[in-house]
């Protein structure tokens, strides 16, 4: 299964990756509209951790065993079986914040605003997540998993 996997060493912290997943789940593509200080711009799934000198994007890893999914208890959380993406039901989900608690690596996000869970969804029905397609110096690949890395 693809994820999106994160390279620190050459991540710079310039946070286009949080910029690009507010415009892919925004109402419109465009840049500036979807940044427009009349509307909320939607919340990232993706943040940049930092600590100097190492950054790195952190999202959703879509694990081979999500505790998230296993521990929602609204059932608001599930895993695709044919394609890994763990994704969230917004109309299922009550916000108990359960799935942030379980997640290993903290991947899902409160969304205060909607009262409900925000984590990454791999931009579906996109070739490319935004984020990597638009990281300015490739520190996000989207493939395979790696040797050396394990979900």
């Amino acid at each position: 299964m693809k994820r999106i996997y994160a390279k620190g060493e050459v991540c710079i912290g310039c946070h286009l990756c949080e910029v690009y997943c507010r415009l892919a789940h925004s109402p419109t593509n465009d840049l500036a509209k979807a940044f427009n200080r009349k509307s909320v711009p939607p919340a990232a799934a993706v943040r940049v951790e930092e600590n100097k000198p190492i950054s790195f994007a952190l999202q959703c890893r879509h694990c081979d065993e999500p505790l998230c999914v296993y521990s929602c208890l609204s059932g608001a959380l599930s895993k695709d079986p044919e394609s890994g993406v763990v994704t969230v039901d917004t109309e299922k989900c009550i916000g108990c914040w359960t799935c942030v608690l379980a997640c290993p690596v903290s991947a899902p996000k409160r969304d205060t605003s909607q009262g409900k869970v925000l984590k990454c969804d791999l931009c579906r029905g996109k070739d490319m997540p935004y984020c990597v397609a638009n990281c300015p110096n490739e520190a996000l690949v989207y493939g395979e998993a790696p040797a050396n890395v394990s979900s």
